[in-house]
């Protein structure tokens, strides 16, 4: 239902679906009813196969099983014709074939040298005379021709992925979760419930936040990764939303931010395994504050959408003032009560500092998105 209702992961995973069984369907109508093959199943499973969520990688996918299968056969046939179908001839067919399948150019589809080999074995043992077996060799081969060209034909022909979403999708996880963290953080500093086991749940959602930096990472690769070869990029509808370069600038002034914020986690985490209470409430409570500020320009970069940038990248720059007024306010309560910045074994020193590179790097996000939006 929520396929047929909206866009999403959910319609693209029907639509592949449904890609697959036609590819399928028609490779083995081909290899089934059309060339009457001996082993038409691996003119489907190879039409499958290829089928990915980017045609760049339905492209690079299907050469590299190709390759695969390819030597795996020739393994085969060499080792066949010169020793015969024995126990022997399938020891050694089997040793070479899996070294051979350790080549890395060969990335995911390595293992379908073996796989090959093994089949091209079997149908080789099958067939009764030098002629038939060379003819079925060269079947299987043509079989996986087949089904990786009616794979690529219909993911091109047949609404070809475009996922420049991917990109916005991968900032949406990546500011919820900093949304998240700095929410809580805020309201933690603010009531002074700041004990050994809340900075650790700190710590933790620190760890999550960079997690989803390469989630966001991978999003943003899938969104150029849909652009080459992909015909629907050249439709005017889709020209305004084929440039990631403000995604890229944004990822990664926020990369640093995560890192400085789980810099910051740590560091509380590590202070309350030593000292029960803290004495300058006052600072903590401007610096929660502080945080409630970044955790509202976070909130608007997890709904950010292309359609409606300039609104809220100005609404982000607004934000980013208050923010900065709020950091204002920490370093002045730090020089008013005199906070022993200095003191490592006390967290007031690492708050200051990374509450000014935090902001930074909020400020720079607020400014890339505001220089695309304007351009």
């Amino acid at each position: 239902m929520r396929a047929w209702r909206a866009s999403g992961h959910e319609r693209q995973t029907v639509l592949l679906v449904g890609k697959c069984v036609l590819a399928a369907t028609l490779s083995w109508w081909i290899a089934h009813d059309l060339l009457h093959a001996t082993s038409p199943a691996f003119a489907p499973f190879s039409a499958v196969l290829t089928m990915n969520v980017t045609l760049q990688q339905s492209v690079w996918e299907t050469l590299r099983y190709i390759a695969a299968v390819v030597v795996g056969v020739a393994v085969q046939a060499a080792i066949g014709f010169t020793a015969g179908p024995e126990l022997f001839a399938f020891a050694v067919v089997a040793v070479i074939a899996l070294s051979l399948g350790q080549w890395t150019a060969l990335g995911e589809q390595r293992s379908q040298v073996a796989t090959a080999a093994f089949f091209a074995f079997s149908t080789y043992t099958a067939a009764a005379t030098n002629a038939d077996r060379a003819h079925q060799l060269g079947q299987i081969v043509l079989l996986v021709l087949i089904g990786c060209g009616v794979g690529l034909i219909v993911n091109l022909c047949i609404a070809p992925p475009l996922r420049y979403r991917s990109a916005e999708q991968g900032l949406h996880a990546l500011a919820a979760e900093m949304e998240s963290l700095l929410d809580d953080m805020a309201d933690g500093l603010c009531s002074g419930d700041v004990d050994a086991e809340r900075a650790e749940q700190w710590r933790k959602a620190g760890e999550r936040v960079q997690e989803a930096v390469g989630q966001a990472r991978a999003g943003l690769s899938t969104a150029e990764n849909s652009l080459p070869f992909n015909p629907r990029r050249l439709l005017p509808a889709h020209r305004g939303y084929l440039s990631f370069d403000r995604y890229r600038q944004a990822l990664d002034a926020m990369e640093r931010a995560v890192y400085q914020l789980g810099s910051l986690t740590r560091s509380l985490g590590r202070w309350r395994e030593t000292e029960d209470t803290y004495t300058y409430a006052p600072a903590l409570e401007v610096y929660a504050d502080f945080a409630a500020s970044l955790r509202d320009i976070a909130h608007v970069i997890a709904e950010l959408d292309t359609d409606t940038l300039a609104d809220q990248a100005e609404q982000m720059c607004a934000l980013a003032a208050t923010a900065q007024e709020a950091l204002q306010k920490v370093l002045d309560v730090a020089q008013e009560y005199g906070l022993p910045l200095a003191d490592a074994s006390r967290p007031y020193g690492v708050l200051i500092v990374e509450a000014t590179r935090l902001m930074e790097e909020f400020q720079n996000t607020c400014d890339v998105l505001q220089d695309t939006a304007d351009a």
